[in-house]
């Protein structure tokens, strides 16, 4: 997972528990076979493309739950 990513997307998702569970559960529907929300390469592993996708603004918070 790289930094950069965390910091830009942290910004946005201002509480850190939020945002790991976020992307906690857009981890576990990329492995469990869904599609990524954003053009990937070969070198983002499933968290970077996770918070890549909350920096796009593909994935959002809706009230309590993640909007996904």
């Amino acid at each position: 997972m790289k930094s950069d990513l965390v910091e830009k997307a942290s910004e946005i998702i201002t509480d850190p528990l939020v945002l790991i569970n976020m992307v906690s559960k857009r981890v576990r529907q990329l492995n469990s076979g869904r599609s990524p929300l954003i053009p990937t390469v070969p070198s983002m592993g499933a968290a970077d493309i996770a918070l890549q996708e909350i920096i796009e603004g593909k994935i959002k918070l809706s009230g309590e739950a993640a909007n996904m």
